[in-house]
This record gives structure tokens, sequence and C-alpha cells, in this order.
């Protein structure tokens, strides 16, 4: 009855109920501009809320690889970086569908709501605005306060993760790049590989690519000896003193091969090591590479690249764009 008396066609007013809604709006605007409020909220929203994530029905297939967030909730403060990439990530693919919940579920009105309207002096004493001056902390909560605090939050704790992950993308870098060198010796570089064999390159103690062959140990070829002879031969030829097997693919497997040769031809003291192969295949495509090793077919190139990396990490891997690196999160 209250609201009558605000009705003014001119000022457009038409009726109590158009009164009650701009009513409702000022209030509401009032309750979502009040800085302490807002950051009281956040910092509960923050302590107290988590991140959900359900896969979008009939995207469980062909998002397959986000498969551990298909209904996944955990608390802002607890989530590690790299699930809060994955899950944004996810989002932006169209497989996930993300919220983010201040609170667990209850029933009547959130914890929220009773500070915002305790702020204001809101209570139910009896008087007939009570309920619905109620109803407008309800309303301004749901639709104004908590999508301001949801993009806060979302920020957060994506400037969050995306800093931790330039900082382990920084720590792996260095630590890659500053690798203690194996020195001037000549290396034996191996790039595993089943169905088109392992690519073998052999480097002299400058770097200098002075032989290039393709065994195939492993299935389906299975030509175990002949390969094992054909590195001991290469290795007595060019006075080679360390091995370097790449890490990708058949790794494993060309490791047992290098054991193989060591044990075999213990006379050529040979020394095996495990190396990252991560962007070589970049490399062995690049205009650099192609000005480095002209001539060279591009698969037996990665090789080169991974003798060179145990020789001198630094000078070979600054040829290759960080971003192919392998050193980040994903």
């Amino acid at each position: 009855a209250a609201a009558a008396a605000f009705v003014d066609a001119a000022k457009g007013v038409a009726d109590p109920q158009a009164a009650l809604d701009g009513a409702r709006a000022i209030l509401a605007e009032r309750f979502s501009e009040d800085a302490d409020l807002i950051g009281e909220l956040r910092e509960r929203m923050w302590t107290r809320g988590r991140l959900a994530a359900k896969v979008r029905e009939g995207k469980e297939e062909a998002g397959a690889k986000f498969a551990d967030y298909f209904d996944f909730a955990e608390p802002f403060t607890d989530l590690p970086s790299h699930r809060i990439l994955a899950m944004l990530r996810g989002e932006k693919e169209e497989v996930l569908d993300l919220v983010l919940e201040p609170e667990e579920a209850t029933e009547g009105p959130s914890s929220y709501e009773g500070i915002v309207a305790h702020r204001f002096g809101i209570a139910d004493r009896g008087r007939p605005a009570d309920k619905w001056l109620k109803d407008t902390v309800r309303w301004a909560w749901r639709t104004r306060i908590l999508v301001h605090l949801g993009i806060d939050l979302r920020l957060r704790l994506r400037t969050a993760a995306e800093d931790e992950a330039v900082d382990v993308f920084a720590a792996n870098l260095r630590d890659l790049l500053l690798a203690a060198p194996a020195g001037t010796r000549a290396t034996l570089g191996l790039d595993p590989g089943f169905r088109t064999g392992v690519k073998v390159a052999v480097v002299d103690a400058t770097g200098k690519a002075v032989a290039t062959d393709v065994i195939h140990p492993h299935v389906p070829a299975n030509k175990w000896d002949q390969s094992i002879a054909t590195l001991a031969r290469l290795a007595e030829e060019h006075a080679v003193e360390l091995v370097a097997i790449g890490n990708g693919t058949a790794s494993r497997e060309t490791d047992k091969l290098a054991a193989d040769l060591i044990s075999r031809h213990p006379e050529l003291n040979l020394t095996k090591v495990m190396v990252s192969e991560a962007g070589a295949s970049v490399y062995s495509a690049s205009a650099y590479a192609s000005q480095e090793l002209p001539g060279m077919d591009v698969s037996l190139r990665g090789a080169v690249s991974i003798a060179r990396r145990l020789q001198d990490p630094l000078a070979e891997l600054v040829k290759i764009d960080p971003k192919s690196i392998g050193v980040g999160q994903y």
C-alpha cells in the first residue's frame, strides 16, 4: 500500500509494482556498491567456495581427455594450477560447464544473504515490508553480487594458475638449458621408433654430423643382431664415447638395445644416457636445421639434435622455440 504513494506516470512509475521494482533496483545497486561488504563476501567465498565442473551433454566421447573433470568439484584454496588451467581449457573447448559455488548447498537463505541483510539492518521484525526486503536481498545476491564475485574469483583463479604455470615453465627450462654438458666427446644419437625404425646419427667432438643410418631392431622388423652390428661398426669407426637416446616412443626398448650393445662390446667403452627429445621434430623441419644440415633427410636431423643435446644442451636447445621444448605443465 505504501508503494502507491510513489506512483507517478510522468516519472515512468505506472503502478505500485513498478514502484517496488524501482526500489528493489536501487537497493540492489546500493548493496553491490558497498566496497567493504563486497570485499568481505569475496574473501568468504574464496575460503569457503569451490569450483565445480560437469561434462556437457553429448560431449563425453569428443572430450575424453577431460574425463577427470566430467563430475568434479574442489575448494578454490586446494586447486593446483594445472587443474584450474585444464578445466578452463575444457570450458573453452565447449566440453565442460564450470560453476563457482559459494558454499555447500543448504536449505533456506545462504549465509551470504544473512551478511548482506545484517549489514543493512534488514531483519524480520513483523513489519509489512520485512519479507519484501529479505526477498530483495536474495534477489540482489543471486542476480548481482554473486555474478560480480564469480567474475572476480574466476579472474583470480586464472591469474594465479597462469603465474604458477609460467614459474614452472621458467624453472624447468632453466634446469634443462643449464644441464651439465657432456663436453667435446664423439656421440651416437638414437631417435627411437618402431615401424619407421631407429634413426642413428654420429657427431664428432665438435658436434659435426659425420655419419647417419636407420636401423630396425624393434617390431615389426625385429632385426636386433643386425642393428647391434651396425651400431658397433659406427662406434668403432668414429671413436664414439657416448650414446644419447631420445626419450620418446620406443625409448625403453632402444635403451635395452644400447645396454645390449655395451654388454656385447665392452671394448668400445660406451656410456648411454637418456635425453629429452622434446622439440627435436620441430628443429628437424626448421629453416635453421636446413641451413645446418643441408641435404640430410628430415627424419635423421632429429638424431643429430639428440646427440648434440648431450654434448651441449644450451647450445642445441636455444635453436628451438621455447614453447616446443615441452617443459611446461602440459
